[in-house]
């Protein structure tokens, strides 16, 4: 038997190993560890797509003892237990390698390396050339001119002379080599003392290991006094190092043939594993039958007729927008396209200017005509995102009121732990479904045509796509929410609600004063500069402050700074929070922090800013996120409002660029300590209530229960521990990290703790409670009903447990705070809109909302925006708002 390509033989328990220690720890929404099996697949796709073999296998470690063990009771007896994080991934693993049609070979008794050795020396008898992926050194004992070794993951070849150059000796002697150094890992005793310099010496001089002992006289000093001590034990090292050659196998070479993937099979395990880019590829190269699909393109008055007839009689029908830009106040509508049945959809274009384009019915003919199901009175409009879609038909003077549900909405509220909620992530993970992406339309890069330059069948095919997606995802998520109370409130009454409004918020924008952005930009510059020639004094030479290989040379090389932490490299880490730990006893990662700080907000914020502004309004529009965050907090981007420092003067001098149009003022209304107030509810903690109840300073309330004195007592200094107790506590801090922020000692802090709980022991109660909850059903709610999902909340690795375990103890707080601001947005929109025309509200910044008030009903708006914030929810405890009037941003907080 002869062939042109290698052999190829995968050593597939080395690589699980490596890939679950070497590469991030990862896991799917259920908590699933994934991590090793991604890495190993991407290993085998790797080395399948490098050499295209014909002939290949991949080798795993049985279960149960080996011969080895019957040689020696010791072997690998010092090994750990094998992670449970780790042996959870080996089945999914192997049942996904055996989807691949990749022959498979574990066997009882003997080791991985023992079966590729095996298969390799039969390969040679044959005439074969094999190459072994591996990351074990035993196996290098058979390189040859027939055999090489390749370790994927550093992406090195040993062949015989690379053999010699990593070890100092040949493949024939990597044996001897073995059996003299012995093997730490798996208890391999070899000869004690004896390390690879020795061992390649004595074997250079002697030639091999027999030739060694036939010589062990001749060996001077201690080195050759422990030598021939343990001459005994030398034939157990060797029989434990030596490779098997003949183990017997049911497979022949022949066996060893790839064979089709099993795409079912190969879909399903990827959904579950929730590997989306593996899944991609697969229904790529297998798309869905066309046949399957009926996509129609509507041009006629007569087909738009017929097409309204069936929406109106439709109980729910799914509907998206395609315009020429993704910036909503300029985008104009090229065509729109819907769906009322899954695999039929219909799309109307309206404004593709192509050459040679056909006729296509008015886009005012289009939209006048679909306004009434639009804008209600019925709610029956599923959308992906309909958000954008509501404030690109108000620029053709619609108001899109009759939605029923938002899908990206749908799989926010039933896990907002999975990380990606836009339709092809969806599509792909919910639907096994590869959609069209835009790139596939309308191009890429600079070449990219804008939609309405789409030919009009491509442009069917995606947009109906779009659609009928849409109504797909509807129909699997909105039976789950309807089948749980809670989950379908927080839908109807929090989320599509808000949607509107912040549309509406959008769309408003905000006033930007360019002039004081640029004198601060300057500002910023000139301190950065000094800061600069600051850090390259303490250095000693100028290096570029962004590189963390120069910015590592300078810290721990040069300055010998201590290394706090390693990177998975290997490498001292450079990483923000390192440098702030640094910056507590050095000054040069302290300027650093400082040059970082500043040059963020001149990049983000001073510079960025002006830029932001639309010509059309000459305001900023920020895009508000609702299905971004976890706790189901909102984000925003194109500015980001949320990262804007309050507390510092930068970051005050940027917020007073945000300023009032002419005959108005800024109205800021902030939540005061809204998430103690909520732990108060939810402890139901009579001390924290009475406190609250009674209007008392919360710091120094907790300080006179803490220090056992009269409130008139307590000092600034006791407060302030007070305070770092109450916030500490709520995002589970430990001892250490309050004795860090107290600058005292971790007994110390403890005995803070012990006597917080002794004073409010409802809230240990209520920490307890939820810990164990969250270990049972996997999740946590706010008080509304909103759940947080805790992946990692079993997971066997103590840090990642310990992580979701605060975590779990502080969602329900930050999810219950985000809940309340957003009803406080639900009712104060209600008010605006019926009573008040002379007020917008334009910003939602953490527990903050910020308005534009007409000068001359200031003072009344004040009165009113504190009592509706304070009075949307009910709780144990009185809701506070603190409410700010200026001319800028900054004034008002």
């Amino acid at each position: 038997m002869t062939a042109k390509k290698p052999l190829i033989l995968i050593d597939g328990s080395s690589y699980l190993y490596r890939a679950f220690f070497a590469l991030p720890s990862l896991s799917n929404s259920k908590g699933q560890p994934t991590g090793a099996i991604y890495g190993v697949l991407n290993m085998l796709r790797k080395i399948v797509n490098d050499y295209q073999p014909e002939h290949f296998a991949v080798v795993f470690d049985a279960k149960g003892k080996t011969f080895r063990d019957d040689l020696f009771v010791q072997y690998k007896s010092h090994r750990p237990p094998m992670p449970d994080d780790l042996k959870s991934q080996i089945a999914p693993l192997q049942e996904i390698v055996s989807a691949m049609g990749f022959p498979m070979l574990i066997i009882d008794g003997v080791e991985a390396d023992d079966v590729i050795a095996t298969l390799a020396v039969q390969a040679e008898k044959n005439n074969m050339t094999t190459l072994i992926s591996t990351g074990d050194k035993d196996i290098t004992q058979l390189v040859n001119q027939h055999i090489t070794c390749i370790n994927t993951m550093t992406n090195t070849l040993l062949d015989r002379e690379g053999v010699i150059k990593k070890f100092g000796v040949p493949p024939e002697l990597i044996i001897d080599y073995l059996s003299l150094v012995g093997d730490k890992t798996d208890n391999v005793p070899g000869v004690p003392n004896v390390g690879p310099k020795t061992a390649v010496k004595w074997l250079t001089e002697f030639g091999a290991l027999d030739n060694i002992i036939a010589n062990a006289e001749m060996i001077k000093g201690k080195a050759g006094e422990n030598f021939r001590k343990h001459l005994n034990e030398l034939a157990l090292s060797k029989q434990l190092v030596t490779l098997k050659t003949d183990v017997e196998l049911a497979v022949t070479l022949h066996d060893l043939m790839l064979t089709k993937p099993d795409i079912s099979k190969l879909q399903k395990l990827y959904a579950e594993l929730e590997f989306k880019t593996l899944l991609s590829e697969i229904l790529q190269t297998t798309p869905t039958e066309k046949s399957q699909k009926n996509y129609h393109t509507v041009l006629t008055e007569t087909e738009l007729s017929e097409l309204i007839k069936k929406l109106n009689h439709a109980q729910y029908f799914s509907f998206d927008t395609e315009t020429t830009s993704l910036n909503y106040i300029d985008a104009e509508i090229v065509g729109v396209s819907l769906a009322i049945n899954p695999n039929e959809a219909f799309y109307i274009p309206v404004a593709h200017t192509y050459l040679d384009a056909p006729k296509q019915l008015d886009r005012t003919y289009v939209l006048t005509s679909l306004k009434p199901l639009l804008e209600g009175p019925l709610k029956k409009i599923i959308g992906q995102n309909l958000k954008y879609d509501k404030s690109v038909l108000k620029n053709h003077d619609i108001e899109l009121n009759a939605i029923a549900s938002d899908t990206m909405l749908e799989s926010y509220i039933l896990n907002s732990s999975s990380s990606r909620h836009d339709m092809d992530s969806l599509a792909l993970k919910y639907l096994n479904y590869q959609t069209i992406h835009f790139e596939d339309v309308a191009g890429k890069g600079a070449k990219q045509k804008t939609f309405n330059e789409v030919d009009i069948e491509s442009a069917t095919e995606y947009a109906a796509e779009d659609a009928d997606i849409t109504l797909q995802l509807h129909q699997v998520f909105y039976p789950k929410l309807k089948n749980d109370h809670k989950l379908l409130y927080v839908l109807q009454q929090i989320e599509i609600p808000l949607l509107s409004i912040l549309s509406k918020m959008e769309r408003h924008g905000v006033l930007i004063d360019c002039e004081k952005l640029a004198k601060h930009s300057n500002e910023l510059g000139i301190r950065m500069r000094a800061l600069e020639q600051e850090v390259f004094s303490h250095a000693g030479e100028t290096f570029n402050m962004n590189s963390p290989k120069q910015l590592l040379e300078i810290l721990f090389n040069k300055l010998k700074l201590p290394i706090l932490q390693k990177t998975p490299t290997g490498q001292p880490s450079t990483a923000e929070p390192v440098l702030q730990e640094l910056a507590l006893d050095f000054p040069l990662p302290k300027l650093i922090l400082e040059y970082r700080s500043l040059n963020k907000l001149k990049s983000t914020y001073t510079d960025a800013l002006p830029q932001q502004i639309n010509a059309k309004t000459g305001r900023v529009h920020t895009s508000y996120n609702q299905a971004v965050t976890a706790t189901g907090r909102l984000s925003s981007t194109d500015p980001n409002l949320q990262n804007i420092p309050v507390k510092t003067t930068e970051g005050r001098k940027i917020r007073q660029a945000f300023i009032a149009p002419k005959n108005h003022k800024i109205v800021a209304a902030d939540y005061s300590q809204i998430e103690l107030r909520i732990m108060a509810d939810l402890s139901s903690d009579p001390g924290l209530i009475k406190a609250f109840a009674e209007g008392l300073d919360i710091h120094k309330a907790t300080a006179a229960e803490v220090f056992a004195i009269s409130l008139e007592k307590v000092s600034t200094e006791q407060r302030r521990s007070a305070k770092a107790i109450n916030f500490g506590l709520i995002y589970g801090m430990s001892n250490y990290g309050l004795a860090k922020q107290l600058n005292t000692d971790a007994k110390t802090a403890q005995n803070y703790i012990d006597l917080y709980f002794h004073r409010y022991p409802k809230v240990r109660e209520y920490m307890e409670n939820t810990r164990e909850i969250a270990h049972q059903q996997g999740y946590v709610e706010t008080i509304f009903g909103r759940r947080l999902y805790l992946p990692e909340i079993n997971s066997k690795n103590f840090q990642m447990r310990s992580a979701a375990e605060r975590a779990a103890i502080n969602a329900p707080m930050q999810g219950t705070a985000a809940d309340i601001i957003k009803f406080a947005m639900i009712k104060m929109d209600a008010y605006l809109t019926t009573h008040e025309k002379d007020a917008n509200m334009i910003m939602q910044v953490h527990d903050e909302l910020v308005f534009e008030v007409l000068e001359n009903k200031v003072n009344a708006f004040k009165n009113k925006v504190s009592q509706i914030m304070s009075s949307c929810v009910d709780l144990k405890v009185p809701l506070v708002v603190d409410v700010g009037v200026g001319d800028n941003w900054d004034e008002a907080h």
